[in-house]
């Protein structure tokens, strides 16, 4: 038997995955809380706007977008699809809060060389700047000063900080390039060069695909699908973000769904307490009682995975616990009528700002709504505590939001309806270190031939996109023996 601990997305992606193999006879998942879903909550305003507290909008693009439209597909969910393109206002204007002002970032080719309220230089300048700047042999570093060095502090205050805040809530001087800007930071150290290492790869990628499709033309293979698949889809229609018809919650409850028609137990209100591995069986403390079973995959964030096995293995709980998390605070706001100054995914704000917000998404431009706004506040991440203390009030917190978005929007109406969550400890940090650091989780894992799978947002990624891929086919949990 396999015990899957967490109900989220990599928790029940684990499951419908574990599902698919014919070796694993039997599969329960335990959720501490009372529903399955993790982040992604959708809930409803009094007029019926969407409110999302966690992911509202996934990419379909890369080998891990493919993989959750594949998903998206086989849990019969196409019709309930919002498709966003990459002509849509969403996909091509990004705002960028500063000095006081909301700055327009670049939204074609002829953008990138001008001068824009943004910077002091046109973005094409960085092009010269990394080209000049020294190749530096490095293991890692933050994303801060590697940007910094390559292409400027404007770059590193103005696009990339608030870029960071966007994606994991935290602070580019703190995290690891050579895990989030993998690719960025590869480039360097094989060509010396970003751009050169882009370029590189440009030409390799241009030499494989004429090379393949000589082949095919020779092996006279038809190209053209009538069956064309949700993944090519999106490639064929160029969209650039998709979401689901009343809320992104229905993705993992889709899911919950098909596990229990395929006979796998998905409990909720299921607390594990403690796990113990003993020499031909797991046993874990739920609720009090002793449960079995073979193997363990956790979803849980590792620090909470820690504290399960400090008492047996407390070299391991270390290194969990020191994957840091940080703690946003989310307020939904509902106006109405239509308030913004332009159509667009929404705004960012460098922390330089010295400002409590993280950035606003414009959810009723993604998701028109028939006759009010709909904006979702973020707020605090690798600075709550600094801005709002340790237990912020829900008032504190909705007042704060409604203040700065206002001043920011220049907005006069008070909003008609309002929604307030502190998402506590919601996205792990990938500081520096990070990927030596999950070599060593894996290391002692192996060397100790402990029956624990790992999955989910603490060690591979952020992303919807990036915890499904990681335990899917493509790239199974790290271990189970």
């Amino acid at each position: 038997m396999t015990i899957i601990l967490g109900g989220g997305m990599s928790g029940l992606s684990a499951a419908y995955y574990a599902a698919n193999d014919a070796k694993i006879a039997s599969i329960i998942l335990l959720e501490a809380s009372n529903r399955v879903g993790g982040w992604i909550r959708s809930k409803s305003s009094p007029s019926g706007a969407i409110f999302e507290q966690g992911p509202r909008t996934v990419r379909p693009t890369g080998l891990a977008g493919k993989n959750t439209l594949n998903l998206v597909e086989d849990l019969q969910l196409n019709d309930k699809l919002i498709r966003i393109t990459s002509s849509h206002p969403a996909s091509r204007n990004r705002l960028i809060y500063t000095d006081e002002a909301l700055h327009l970032l670049p939204t074609s080719l002829k953008g990138i060389f001008k001068t824009t309220s943004l910077l002091d230089r046109p973005l094409i300048n960085c092009v010269w700047t990394d080209l000049r700047a020294p190749k530096v042999f490095k293991e890692d570093e933050s994303i801060y000063s590697f940007i910094q060095r390559r292409f400027g502090q404007d770059i590193a205050d103005k696009l990339i900080s608030p870029m960071i805040c966007g994606i994991c809530a935290g602070d580019a001087r703190k995290i690891s390039v050579n895990f989030l800007l993998k690719s960025l930071f590869e480039a360097e150290q094989k060509h010396g060069s970003i751009i050169k290492g882009i370029l590189a790869e440009q030409l390799k990628k241009i030499f494989s695909k004429s090379k393949h499709n000589a082949i095919k033309k020779n092996d006279n293979l038809d190209s053209v699908s009538l069956n064309r698949t949700l993944a090519d889809r999106a490639q064929k229609e160029n969209w650039a973000l998709w979401s689901l018809q009343g809320g992104l919650e229905q993705l993992p409850q889709a899911l919950a769904e098909n596990l229990k028609k395929r006979g796998v137990k998905v409990q909720t209100k299921k607390k594990c307490e403690k796990l113990t591995f003993k020499s031909d069986h797991v046993e874990l403390l739920v609720n009090g009682g002793i449960q079995e079973c073979s193997r363990v995959i956790s979803s849980l964030c590792a620090k909470d995975l820690a504290g399960l096995v400090q008492d047996q293995h407390p070299t391991l709980s270390a290194e969990l616990k020191a994957i840091p998390t940080v703690t946003v605070g989310v307020v939904n706001l509902e106006f109405q009528g239509d308030i913004l100054p332009l159509q667009a995914f929404g705004f960012l704000i460098p922390p330089k700002e010295n400002l409590p917000l993280l950035g606003v998404i414009f959810d009723s431009c993604v998701f028109p709504q028939e006759s009010s706004t709909v904006l979702t506040v973020m707020m605090g991440g690798a600075w709550f505590e600094k801005y709002f203390g340790p237990n912020p009030t829900k008032e504190q917190l909705l007042m704060t939001a409604i203040d700065h978005t206002k001043d920011i929007l220049r907005i006069t109406k008070e909003p008609v309806a309002h929604n307030v969550v502190v998402l506590k400890d919601c996205i792990p940090q990938h500081v520096v270190g990070h990927t030596q650091r999950v070599k060593r989780i894996h290391d002692y894992i192996s060397a100790n031939r402990i029956p624990l799978g790992l999955c989910g947002s603490s060690y591979q990624g952020v992303g919807l996109n990036d915890v499904i891929l990681h335990i899917s086919p493509h790239q199974k949990p790290f271990l189970l023996f």
